[in-house]
């Protein structure tokens, strides 16, 4: 390391260079038991993993006052299923969730209309029916995610807007 012109050094030290440590470890290997090796899996309800998808979480609390359910349904349920719509949404991209996805989610069911379709409302009852309860829908919850068409999936909020409520067949795939 070179020193400041004002620091004093002996004229017959030899200046220094690197030099290697003595030991070098052996480069980390994963060959855990239960890692994956090679691609994510893919296959029906293994879902789409993705980075940092807890957010998704803060997010259904910002969007919650929004939403409109009618007599029968509930909030947490409407919740429930578009959190996993949103998050495949999410893992196409390859990123975290933002409120888009959960905003395209909630659209695309009509979950922010005032008055939304009679056949819109059955299908939502039917399919999102008793979803907060993740330990006994959650097959219920991968079927209603992998429905939606991987078009709707690439479509922005403006484009789901403005299909939405007559298009709400092909935006949802039900």
């Amino acid at each position: 390391m070179a020193a400041p012109k004002h620091t004093p050094t002996n004229p017959v030290d030899r200046p220094r260079a690197y030099t290697s440590p003595d030991f070098v470890p052996a480069p980390w290997r994963n060959e855990r038991k239960a890692s994956i090796t090679g691609r994510q899996p893919r296959a029906e309800r293994l879902g789409h993993p993705g980075p940092d998808q807890g957010y998704v979480l803060s997010l259904a609390e910002h969007v919650r006052p929004r939403i409109k359910v009618t007599h029968g349904e509930s909030v947490d349920d409407a919740i429930q299923g578009c959190i996993g719509i949103a998050l495949r949404r999410a893992s196409v991209f390859g990123r975290a969730p933002v409120i888009h996805d959960l905003d395209i989610a909630l659209t695309m069911w009509g979950f922010f209309l005032d008055t939304p379709p009679a056949d819109l409302v059955a299908a939502r009852k039917q399919l999102f029916g008793g979803l907060s309860n993740v330990v006994h829908h959650y097959v219920e919850a991968r079927q209603l995610v992998d429905m939606v068409p991987d078009s709707t999936m690439r479509m922005t909020p403006e484009m789901v807007r403005k299909s939405m409520p007559n298009s709400w067949r092909a935006l949802t795939g039900a």
